[in-house]
């Protein structure tokens, strides 16, 4: 025999679904709010129909002992069932539906009652509060039971208390008022349970719809999900909402932008100011992988709407990324200009080849000579103006480079940088930047020229870069220096309209500034001025340099002008 199923347990508990707990739970408060008002409505309602039923018991003994007559019957007969007394209580209780009206002098005995075995026997409550001379309502119980009941005293012609007129009012016909009244209460207690609960419905269809019909237990794991991964990618998020407010920021995105949680409830201009970083994550700037400068970081930024018409912007560092492309850009340069040399090279052994095997010796040694001593000549000359080995080795590799995209670099006569740089590096940067920066504006154009001079002003460092190309004219020369902006082809490793971007961030992080101007003659000057660039001499290099600009200053003022010195197209090569 096969083994039989287990059974099924039935389990018991709240439903899985949002829309479902939602919908439960909100019935059961409607169900529980309807029943609670129905509660204390009919606490109230009681009380206040016993409260009625006391005031009529009332208001018909005092109309009751209002009439001189009973009066009069009272003082003037005697207890009687055929008595007058009696029979004009009996028609003002027929009259007003009460249960009993019963007229009693001051010594307790009745002289009427609906019960006529009882007329000339002592009252079974006791009437001295109407006696004293007070009104007197309550709920008692009697010979007839439990009533509500008015007594008010009885006086004669003269205001004298002769007795009491004690009314009651059928208990039970109060509480069949009461309970007339529970199934309209019900009825409307139903109506509005109903109407909850549609309420209910209709709110729990928008939940269901909103949270995509997902358990409760589901939305705390997506939850915990969604931080544990806002909080651990390697990019950064901002989320922002239809008004354009930060709403969310993780922790990579407060990296890269340099803020803090501070900023949630606020705008972006707020929160990051103004320029190209804030207009790209406001969407004012449209487009993919759109490049940003934060500081000294290269973002790369997208933004994605959200359906609720906020936006959740995404950011990543490029940093190291662009400055690995330019270092492959200027490896290609190298690689293509030692190429070119390699060719050169064996141009040069191939004259020396021929020289040599048409024994003219001196030729040769005289050929070799000259090769040597020009590479000699410009290294010197460019380690004797620039003291910096970082700066020096750029320099004399940009001029390679130079050469071979038909380009004469120069260095002016006027540039002397010693050896004192804080942040070799930064400048660096900024000088490569620029001369890349020129490379591009002037090759393919006659005559190219680049013209570099950089010098120490005290402990400022002051950076000059001329071209010969088109020149940049006056209403672009603040766009230049905005991220991304350019008017050449993309590089094969990514995107322009970064360089220029980085120099100006550098320069303003040492609190100095980067400008483009005309320069003479035509074509673009860029100008850098870094103070505090560099470092305090020292008294024995002070007196140094001290005396070499004296000897330097007789050939500055002589007559002739103050023209640049090339790098050899040679050295270059």
């Amino acid at each position: 025999m096969s083994p039989s199923a287990p059974a099924r347990r039935l389990r018991l508990g709240l439903p899985r679904r949002m829309f479902s707990q939602v919908l439960l739970m909100q019935v059961a408060i409607a169900a529980g709010v309807a029943v609670l008002a129905t509660g204390l409505f009919l606490a109230p309602l009681s009380r206040l129909l016993d409260d009625q039923a006391m005031r009529r018991a009332l208001a018909i003994a005092q109309t009751t002992a209002a009439q001189p007559q009973i009066a009069r019957d009272l003082q003037t007969t005697r207890p009687s069932p055929d008595g007058p007394v009696q029979a004009e209580a009996e028609r003002i209780r027929e009259a007003s539906h009460a249960e009993y009206v019963v007229v009693m002098n001051t010594r307790w005995v009745r002289w009427s009652h609906p019960d006529t075995t009882q007329i000339g026997k002592v009252v079974s409550t006791d009437p001295s509060g109407a006696l004293a001379g007070r009104d007197v309502m309550a709920i008692d119980s009697g010979t007839l039971g439990r009533s509500a009941r008015g007594k008010v005293p009885l006086r004669d012609a003269h205001g004298r208390i002769i007795g009491a007129v004690s009314v009651g009012i059928e208990y039970d016909s109060v509480r069949a008022r009461l309970i007339h009244a529970i199934p309209g209460l019900f009825a409307y207690a139903g109506a509005a349970l109903a109407i909850g609960a549609l309420a209910a419905y209709l709110i729990s269809r928008r939940v269901q719809r909103q949270t995509r019909d997902l358990a409760f237990s589901d939305i705390s794991a997506l939850l915990a999900e969604r931080e544990a991964m806002l909080h651990g990618i390697r990019e950064g998020v901002v989320a922002l909402d239809r008004e354009g407010r930060v709403r969310l920021v993780n922790d990579e995105a407060q990296r890269l932008l340099g803020i803090g949680d501070e900023v949630v409830g606020h705008s972006l201009d707020d929160a990051l100011g103004e320029g190209r970083t804030t207009d790209v994550l406001a969407g004012r700037v449209t487009g993919t992988d759109l490049l940003t400068v934060r500081g000294h970081r290269v973002l790369v930024a997208n933004r994605m709407p959200t359906d609720d018409g906020g936006a959740v912007a995404t950011l990543r560092d490029r940093t190291e990324l662009e400055q690995l492309g330019r270092e492959l850009d200027s490896t290609r340069g190298l690689i293509d200009a030692l190429r070119a040399q390699d060719h050169e090279h064996a141009n040069r052994m191939h004259t020396l080849l021929g020289l040599l095997e048409l024994e003219m010796y001196e030729d040769a040694v005289e050929f070799v000579g000259e090769v040597v001593g020009d590479h000699r000549a410009t290294a010197e000359q460019v380690t004797e103006k620039i003291h910096d080995p970082l700066l020096a080795a750029l320099l004399v590799g940009k001029a390679t480079v130079a050469a071979e995209r038909g380009v004469a670099l120069w260095i002016a006569d006027r540039t002397l940088l010693p050896d004192r740089l804080i942040d070799p590096r930064g400048l660096v940067t900024i000088v490569g930047n620029l001369v890349d920066n020129a490379l591009d504006a002037v090759a393919g154009t006659p005559h190219a020229r680049v013209e570099v001079e950089l010098r120490a002003e005290g402990r400022t460092a002051v950076l000059r870069v001329r071209d010969t190309g088109p020149g940049v004219p006056a209403e672009r020369r603040e766009l230049v220096f905005t991220d991304g902006w350019s008017t050449k082809e993309p590089p094969a490793h990514g995107k322009r309209g970064i360089g220029l971007s980085l120099v100006r961030r550098l320069a303003e992080r040492q609190g100095g500034s980067a400008r483009v101007t005309e320069a003479d003659g035509g074509g673009a000057e860029f100008v850098v001025v870094l103070p505090e660039a560099l470092e305090e001499p020292e008294p024995a290099a002070a007196d140094r340099g001290a005396l070499v600009s004296a000897r330097q200053a007789p050939a500055d003022r002589g007559p002739a002008p103050d023209m640049p010195a090339p790098i050899p197209e040679e050295e270059s090569r």
